[in-house]
């Protein structure tokens, strides 16, 4: 008699005590952030600041300690929780619409095109300036934004090319060729910028030092609108990762719902670029880690995906602002620990299903 196989399917967690987790988790680690640096503030300090936001508060804080909570410190903090929402969500897509758990925000080459159209703008800043408006702060983050839309536009057309349902395989693949194509761009690049190489590699390394308000409400304008198509779009995933035959038969679109779906993710994911330049690997291992926990329905896997990458980010960056001797970027940080976590998990999951 055939001895039954071990179930390789982990309990599942109930996706809302996990959303309740992360959510107290981040705004412990919020508070615990503001309070960490060169300069502490105690619990009673932040407590004083934060009431000030009340409508009639007001705060006891010296004007220049209250100054780098409300000017410096909370601006980048929100930056970052917001940077690793979008990334997270973005993930969460991708990973979806390419039926690939490896996917991720440079799958398509998305990240790729964003870093690429603020290097163009970089250098063009450096080498030109007679134009006064190449200086402005915001002038990297819009040359991301467009170089995105285009590299997404330029995938879709090569993967259509014969193919009107835009199957994952092709998206896959027209994405590794502009990553190439653009990666190579890049490295020009920096070889055209010559002593000023420095400021470029620091970006795409990701970074949120000096970030401001303007930069949070930059993720901010298009995290919510890709957060709100795609929740509104996650009953057609679920039923897009049955194939492509079932999906049709049961009455979805599955060209409309995938550009929809890839224009979402795709603005997330360049709006964190935009601000922060290249941050690895959170858009890869949160959707994979909530998936594995509370299991693949999107319903509630996209809101944990960007709760988790929220937590994720802003905990790589308290470390590397708060309690390193220098500071290195973040995108350095999460890709020497969630590299090998990464890998670790891909190991044990692979050893799980041989098993059964």
């Amino acid at each position: 008699m055939p001895r039954p196989r071990p179930n390789p399917t982990p309990p599942r967690l109930s996706p809302y005590l996990l959303g309740a987790g992360l959510t107290a988790a981040l705004i412990v680690l919020l508070l615990w952030s503001l309070g960490s640096g060169h300069m502490p503030f105690s619990p009673g300090e932040i407590l004083s600041f934060l009431t000030s936001y009340l409508p009639g508060g007001e705060t006891d804080l010296p004007e220049t300690r209250a100054l780098v909570l409300g000017g410096v410190r909370l601006p980048r903090l929100v930056t970052a929780l917001l940077s690793g929402a979008a990334l997270g969500l973005s993930g969460a897509v991708f990973q979806g619409l390419l039926l690939n758990p490896l996917a991720d925000p440079y799958t398509l080459g998305v990240s790729s095109g964003a870093a690429f159209g603020a290097s163009v703008v970089i250098i063009l800043s450096l080498s030109l300036p007679a134009l006064p408006f190449l200086s402005s702060p915001l002038t990297p983050a819009l040359g991301a934004f467009v170089f995105s839309a285009l590299t997404l536009a330029v995938v879709v057309a090569l993967a259509s090319d014969g193919d009107k349902r835009l199957s994952p395989t092709s998206l896959i693949l027209a994405g590794v060729i502009m990553s190439a194509i653009l990666s190579a761009g890049i490295s020009f690049i920096k070889y055209l910028a010559g002593e000023q190489v420095s400021s470029i590699i620091f970006w795409l390394l990701g970074s949120f030092q000096a970030r401001t308000w303007t930069d949070s409400g930059l993720v901010l304008l298009f995290f919510c609108p890709a957060m709100v198509v795609s929740l509104l779009s996650a009953t057609d995933l679920n039923i897009m990762t049955l194939g492509f035959k079932s999906a049709e038969t049961l009455g979805v679109d599955t060209r409309r719902v995938r550009l929809r779906l890839l224009a979402a993710a795709s603005l997330a994911a360049s709006a964190s670029v935009a601000v922060a330049g290249i941050i690895g690997f959170v858009g890869l291992i949160v959707p994979h880690l909530v998936r594995l926990l509370t299991g693949p329905d999107h319903r509630s896997l996209l809101p944990l995906s960007a709760l988790g990458g929220a937590v994720l980010l802003l905990a790589a960056d308290t470390v590397v602002r708060a309690h390193l001797p220098g500071e290195i970027p973040v995108g350095v940080l999460t890709a020497l620990l969630a590299g090998p976590a990464f890998l670790m998990i891909f190991r044990r999951r692979m050893r799980d299903l041989t098993r059964g």
